[in-house]
């Protein structure tokens, strides 16, 4: 069979939350934390003067589009939204992930609905961070009740200020971890300091030989004491298998992922149920995707992934996936169902390609 190259698709994160609360201190975090990795974003301020734009446009250079004077979830539709990510998810920009930074008053599920609906092959939807004022938290409730339902459809929740809310911190943490109804990871931060692991693979500084990196640019500046500025690290599990994977048994383990777990990533063997192709592995949140992909020829078959979070059970996670092996020699002929409904693309034949691919859900959105 001939292979074709994967079309590479950069993730996209939606950043939001309500105005003041930290998100373009938490973008300006990530560029100078990105190690390595070129960030590609949207900003949108609600006003005719572009302040947020302003802040973070020094940094990003010809990777930024500022969208001024309105919400982008009202200004533009899903085939607009594409011709920006098109600026930035060209191969010439060399941009590995795109931030949106929503205005303040953005209503993020529109957003979410916008990406999802995107028809820009090269652009994969990464996530719904909310971000959360702390000190602030009590009071723009009871102003903006529709607070609750945006923690409830964050992936990651960045509970920032806390130093500013000096008692009542835990109790903050505590009752946005029990508004996050879809189990996402909820992390606390100062300075909107978060690891940029949980938003992107970070390139090692060496692959952009010749380019000062932003990295670069901070650590001049820094005071030698930064590698203590994270406020919190996540807990990470690498997982490898020689045995493929049932695939019957991995949709029900990620079916039913605990609370915290925010991104998995890499590939599965699933053996005898397709023996011509690997499968990335893209979750974000509840959001699923499954990549066929042809083997090499001299490759060596083995399942390989990356599991990120806060607060997960690292121990249990590791047995959950190895009571996922299959030692099987045959395939079950309706095994590959699950799978499917998480591959985008069209159906091939089963002897060429990835057996009949499927559509995912039609929101893409849960698992």
């Amino acid at each position: 069979m001939e292979q074709h190259p994967t079309l590479r698709q950069i993730p996209v994160v939606v950043l939001a939350g309500f105005l003041g609360s930290g998100k373009t201190t938490l973008l300006n975090h990530l560029l100078h934390r990105s190690g390595g990795s070129r960030i590609g974003a949207i900003v949108n301020d609600f006003g005719a003067i572009e302040i947020d734009a302003m802040a973070v446009a020094g940094a990003l250079g010809d990777s930024t589009v500022s969208l001024g004077n309105g919400c982008l979830c009202c200004a533009v539709d899903a085939g607009e939204l594409d011709v920006y990510l098109e600026r930035l998810a060209g191969p010439a920009t060399g941009v590995d992930v795109i931030v949106i930074e929503a205005s303040g008053l953005a209503e993020p599920q529109e957003l979410v609905r916008m990406l999802l609906a995107s028809e820009h092959p090269g652009i994969v939807y990464g996530g719904l961070v909310e971000v959360v004022d702390a000190a602030e938290f009590d009071g723009t409730r009871a102003k903006h009740p529709e607070i609750d339902r945006h923690l409830a459809l964050a992936d990651l929740v960045v509970v920032n200020k806390l130093d500013r809310a000096a008692e009542g911190a835990e109790r903050v943490l505590g009752l946005v971890r029990s508004l996050s109804d879809r189990g996402a990871a909820v992390v606390p931060a100062t300075y909107g300091r978060i690891d940029p692991g949980f938003l992107f693979d970070c390139r090692p500084g060496e692959e952009r030989i010749g380019q000062l990196s932003f990295d670069d640019l901070h650590d001049r500046h820094d005071d030698g004491t930064h590698e203590g500025h994270l406020h919190t690290a996540y807990d990470s599990l690498s997982f490898a298998a020689a045995l493929p994977l049932d695939p019957r048994r991995l949709m029900a383990f990620l079916d039913s992922r605990p609370e915290g777990l925010y991104r998995i990533k890499g590939y599965v063997d699933l053996g005898p149920y397709d023996t011509a192709n690997r499968y990335a592995v893209h979750a974000v949140g509840r959001f699923l995707r499954f990549y066929p992909e042809a083997w090499g020829n001299e490759e060596e078959r083995l399942t390989q992934l990356v599991l990120i979070g806060s607060g997960i059970d690292t121990a249990a996670l590791r047995k959950e996936l190895e009571a996922c092996t299959n030692d099987a020699p045959h395939a079950d002929e309706h095994g590959m169902w699950g799978v499917l409904r998480y591959v985008q693309g069209p159906a091939e034949d089963p002897d060429d390609g990835a057996q009949g691919l499927a559509e995912g859900p039609d929101d893409g959105y849960g698992a």
